[in-house]
């Protein structure tokens, strides 16, 4: 049994067979060729051999005439262990005795192979397993060619274990088959995570390197509440963990019961719980936990792995599916927040060194008027089915959003002329996801009919972490002192203004933040739909005088461990069954 500590993106626990897909693309499942198929899938390896060999002899031989012998031995090394009959013979048996595909063959042979020149204590032995690594790669390119067998397209429950996932094919995943996913890399907040929440499986990311130790079809275990991966479970472990997914089935169907009642305090005050969505599917999700809205409808789907930049009619149908099914709830509309590099028909930017910092989101909207006048003209036509409101995302200074709007106005002005019908008075807010939004707040009020505050851009800036690099994921924390103080003036601001302040953080899903964000005077979160329940739950436990105590008290300590210790207790003390 082995267990791998990363970083826990989206709760729940999975236990199932590891797909296990390789950093260039490969999908190795554990698969079963037919009897009388044996003798071609044998010809096909014989094939995939042969080629591999030719390949790593025009290596050697290239690279020994350029730089000598001494370096063309490597791919020597390589052609010998290719040629090996033992290896030959093992893979041979695997296909006619056990009858598994030559993919499977190859990969689970040479994954044992390397992990035994790992596992030795001579360092220079120990790296010999790369060059293993390095065959096995070779082969399964010539076998499957430049085949993918998209996550899409599965036909039995896995887990998918994977160097990385780019959000689009994170947003491809078959929901049906794909119960769970780990990454050997990313962190808290990236769009994968966000993904993984919104498919509501479990997922856990920033595992550091272990696909070289499992095989597709090997059991194991996510833990998307503590951060933790198991491959190959002893029989103990697999016992407790089927015994707390059966805990959690069963707090589920306690919490269903909220459904139909009010998110109110212990002491009446009414409190509105919305939902974060990346998929029009999703709407269905938050009308069956009683979501009062979507309070964040992200746009960015449409784009993600698009051959093609969607047309008005895309965006149209995607919003209309949203705003009809929610009827008289509000849905509030995020209009593209993307990066050049997230875009696939662009050509690719100059590198960026800081993509964070760079053209991205209204910045990038702004350049690129034709693409964002297509958005806007789809918000508006979809805004006569229902409650629409537009908001616009990373705005850090008052001409950025005063230019955003005027663009809305002429948009708003063309349809007018062409006798499109529309929401004149539509509600127009701004994301605040950066320290100089919160430093202008006062000015930022004057100028929108809401705020939403994105605590996973704000924690990003404020504390000047990468929230998807894993070497400092630590330093990412929504409990931290600056963090909350920002939040805090963001929040008195609306307030004093008289307009409403949300916050569609992933901070606003975890249920020990809630008492914290009630006691600075927050009174609509936005949170995945699977987390309604337990936000509802905690809200119809406390009372508001308690909470601005517990925030009180959290403003006066010095840091997040504390801050987030004391949150945690506190929610063990009046709320239990949902204390992690």
């Amino acid at each position: 049994m082995q267990k791998l500590q990363g970083i826990a993106v989206s709760p729940g626990v999975a236990i199932g067979e590891a797909l296990v897909m390789d950093n260039e693309g490969f999908r190795i499942p554990r698969r079963f060729v037919a009897r009388d198929a044996v003798e071609s899938e044998l010809e096909r390896l014989d094939n995939a051999v042969r080629a591999a060999g030719e390949e790593i002899a025009h290596n050697r031989d290239a690279v020994a005439e350029e730089l000598g012998h001494k370096y063309g031995a490597i791919f020597e090394a390589h052609y010998q262990m290719l040629g090996d009959t033992q290896l030959r013979r093992e893979l041979d048996d695997m296909i006619r005795q056990r009858h598994y595909s030559p993919e499977y063959a190859v990969s689970r042979t040479l994954r044992r192979y390397g992990q035994v020149f790992q596992n030795l204590e001579n360092r220079y032995l120990a790296e010999r397993a790369n060059d293993i690594f390095d065959i096995e790669k070779r082969l399964l390119r010539h076998l499957l060619g430049r085949r993918r067998e998209g996550l899409s397209h599965l036909t039995s429950p896995v887990l998918v274990l994977a160097h990385n996932l780019t959000p689009s094919e994170t947003a491809n995943l078959d929901r049906e088959f794909v119960q769970g996913f780990v990454t050997e890399v990313g962190g808290l907040g990236s769009h994968t995570a966000i993904v993984a929440e919104a498919l509501e499986i479990p997922a856990v990311v920033g595992t550091g390197p272990f696909l070289s130790d499992v095989s597709g079809g090997d059991l194991a275990i996510i833990d998307g509440d503590q951060g933790l991966v198991i491959l190959h479970p002893d029989e103990e472990t697999i016992a407790r963990y089927r015994h707390e997914k059966e805990e959690l089935r069963t707090l589920a169907v306690q919490l269903e019961s909220l459904r139909d009642l009010p998110a109110e305090t212990a002491d009446g005050v009414g409190i509105k719980l919305f939902g974060n969505i990346e998929f029009p599917y999703e709407v269905d999700h938050c009308v069956k936990r009683g979501a009062d809205g979507i309070g964040l409808y992200r746009t960015e789907f449409l784009y993600l792995g698009a051959e093609n930049e969607p047309d008005e009619e895309v965006h149209y149908e995607a919003y209309c599916r949203v705003v009809k099914t929610m009827g008289q709830r509000s849905v509030t509309i995020r209009t593209f927040d993307l990066g050049a590099d997230k875009i696939a028909h662009w050509p690719s930017p100059e590198e960026e060194r800081n993509p964070f910092l760079g053209l991205r989101s209204i910045r990038l909207a702004l350049r690129n008027l034709p693409m964002f006048r297509t958005q806007l003209r789809a918000i508006l036509r979809s805004s006569v089915f229902g409650r629409v409101q537009v908001m616009f995302p990373l705005v850090t200074t008052v001409l950025e959003l005063r230019q955003a709007k005027m663009v809305l106005a002429d948009v708003m002005e063309d349809l007018d002329e062409r006798g499109v019908a529309f929401d004149r008075d539509m509600p127009i807010g701004m994301m605040v996801e950066v320290p100089a939004a919160v430093m202008m707040i006062d000015h930022f009020v004057d100028e929108v009919d809401f705020l939403s505050i994105g605590t996973n851009d704000l924690i990003q800036y404020t504390l000047a972490v990468d929230r998807s690099n894993a070497d400092v994921v630590g330093l990412y924390n929504a409990s931290d002192p600056a963090v909350l103080k920002l939040i805090s003036m963001a929040i008195e601001a609306g307030r004093k203004k008289s307009i409403p302040v949300n916050l569609c953080g992933q901070m606003s899903g975890s249920a020990i933040y809630t008492m914290l964000l009630l006691g600075l005077g927050l009174r609509q979160f936005s949170v995945t739909p699977g987390a309604i329940p337990e936000i509802k739950k905690i809200c119809r436990s406390v009372a508001i005088a308690d909470c601005e105590e517990v925030a009180r008290r959290s403003l006066t300590m010095e840091n997040a461990r504390d801050i987030k210790s004391y949150l945690r207790e506190e929610l063990r003390r009046r709320v239990p069954e949902l204390a992690p």
